[in-house]
């Protein structure tokens, strides 16, 4: 999940005088009483539309429309927030974002609780979009939920500087060679703790790893049937073990990610690499600053693909404004818009045109990182990924699990067990 775009995703937090902005039980779309509309959009991570001027720009086209856009770091947090407010009905902005795993879910469960984006006239969103983007919030009788935003072709992050102080080369294509698959990416990892300084780990969790490594797979925790295989499922298994093996060697910084602690670690010697799915950039950004500028570049990672996060926008039955909602999210997510949006923070294009765009792109805070070629060359191996309705779930208890092994000293099959229980629990099996 992205706190991106989550909020990241990341994506997105809480603030209660917006948010309540957005409370009511149906609307007209008629504007406010001086005449002008305030948009609320609610988030988690980071979507990357403020830090790229994209709601300034949308705001110039339409002097009448105001956007405020609130945040949620922890998209765990906002999820539960959210669901909150749809079951009392109140509290819910104009826009509401949806991670990527959270979408058969709601697709499934609380489809009632979204407006259709045909009868808002905007129809036609997601005409243009890789097929199973748009597909995942089409339902059977053709109703279109949500507009769908970024994905997330992964690859690897690295520090440059600490790179360099333990002797370990820095040319993109050298590593990617080194680190072409996961046991490539632990030996290089341990060759480089044991030259570094104290306390400059491998990487920042087992999480991440697992997540990445998870995220190349088509099937992971549900079948093309909705059936749960995140007990059985070698790939699952696979990513555990080696998760599990890369804290028993001493490669991870043992940070929990999206927490206040983790966010100070991008501008610290505390870890040197970090599972990169493209939204990451405009997190790292926003997190380490400018002055790392330089200091941080990236690289193919290992097996030159995989998909972790994304998002969608969504309009809630109780917004306010739904018509000026469904125009907004209709600008955010047009190609233009899109290819924008990477060139400024690097959040991949969902958009087939906006693809085609961006192949040439760098990023200059990354060392003039080839962005666009790294990220393109993994989405076109990237796995159409089967979503079940406890993919955010299991994701986090597996992720939760593994934060244990990590900083309790929890053996891993018990925290296995652990994981498997608390899907249980949330399931109410």
């Amino acid at each position: 999940m992205r706190p991106f775009r989550a909020a990241t995703l990341g994506s997105a937090a809480l603030a209660a005088a917006l948010l309540l902005t957005a409370c009511g039980s149906g609307s007209t779309g008629s504007a406010d009483g001086d005449g002008k509309v305030t948009l609320t959009v609610d988030l988690f991570g980071t979507f990357g539309f403020k830090e790229a001027g994209l709601y300034d720009e949308y705001m110039k086209l339409h002097p009448n429309i105001t956007v405020k856009q609130t945040d949620t770091q922890d998209e765990g947090q906002y999820w539960q927030a959210l669901q909150t407010k749809l079951a009392g009905g109140g509290g819910l902005a104009d826009v509401q974002g949806l991670e990527v795993g959270r979408i058969a879910s709601v697709m499934q469960k609380q489809a009632d609780k979204f407006q259709d984006l045909r009868s808002l006239g905007a129809a036609e969103v997601n005409d243009g979009l890789v097929p199973w983007k748009a597909a995942a919030v089409r339902t059977a009788d053709g109703k279109v939920l949500a507009a769908g935003t970024d994905i997330g072709p992964e690859a690897i992050c690295f520090r440059t500087d600490l790179f360099k102080a333990a002797g370990l080369p820095t040319d993109r294509t050298e590593l990617a060679a080194k680190w072409s698959t996961w046991a490539g990416y632990l030996e290089l990892g341990k060759e480089y703790v044991a030259k570094a300084e104290p306390g400059n780990a491998w990487t920042d969790s087992a999480a991440g790893m697992f997540t990445a490594e998870v995220g190349q797979q088509k099937v992971r925790y549900a079948d093309e049937s909705g059936k749960p295989v995140h007990e059985t499922n070698p790939a699952v298994r696979t990513a555990w073990a080696d998760a599990t093996k890369l804290v028993a060697d001493g490669l991870s910084a043992k940070l929990p990610q999206w927490t206040p602690e983790w966010n100070k670690a991008f501008s610290t010697g505390k870890f040197a690499t970090l599972s990169c799915p493209a939204w990451m950039i405009g997190y790292i950004k926003g997190q380490a600053g400018t002055s790392f500028s330089g200091k941080w570049d990236i690289a193919p990672g290992p097996g030159r693909t995989g998909n972790w996060g994304g998002a969608y926008l969504a309009v809630p039955k109780t917004a306010k404004h739904p018509k000026e909602a469904a125009e907004l999210i209709t600008w955010l997510n047009a190609k233009e818009q899109q290819a924008k949006l990477f060139a400024k923070q690097g959040s991949f294009p969902s958009s087939t045109a906006a693809q085609a765009e961006i192949k040439s792109v760098k990023d200059p805070y990354f060392n003039d990182a080839p962005i666009g070629e790294i990220f393109s060359e993994a989405a076109v191996t990237m796995p159409a990924q089967v979503l079940g309705t406890q993919d955010g779930v299991i994701g986090k208890a597996f992720t939760d699990a593994l934060g244990e092994v990590e900083r309790t000293g929890t053996a891993p099959a018990t925290a296995w067990q652990h994981a498997l229980d608390n899907v249980k629990k949330a399931s109410g099996n």
